[in-house]
């Protein structure tokens, strides 16, 4: 039996580089395709390059973003990395006044 040890610690060793890398890439191909298939208009989207956008048409290969009102970019489909949460508005309105020490004076008190 102890000489057949660095036969099997060879086995393993196969095992742990190729079919251990091998599943991963499966799981990581079929969560892309899931993300693909999850697209619709309107959905907020983050691309590879961090841009952030909604879905404004799809294609085969290409999607377009609509990264502020009336500007539309093509990407490739590959591009998109994640599907973002749509933003949600509070309906308060921060104009600065209620701001602790907003004064227009410095802090230490010096003119």
């Amino acid at each position: 039996m102890e000489q057949y040890f660095p036969i099997i610690l060879i086995a393993l060793f196969a095992v742990v580089l190729f079919v251990l890398p091998s599943r991963q890439r499966k799981r990581a191909q079929a969560q892309a395709q899931a993300l693909q298939e999850s697209l619709a208009i309107g959905t907020p989207v983050m691309t590879t390059a961090g841009l952030h956008g909604s879905v404004a048409g799809l294609g085969d290969k290409t999607v377009d973003l609509e990264i502020a009102p009336g500007v539309v970019v093509t990407f490739a489909r590959q591009a998109i990395l994640e599907v973002r949460k749509p933003v949600e508005t509070t309906g308060i309105i921060d104009d600065g006044t209620d701001t602790p020490g907003a004064t227009g004076r410095p802090a230490d008190g010096a003119f």
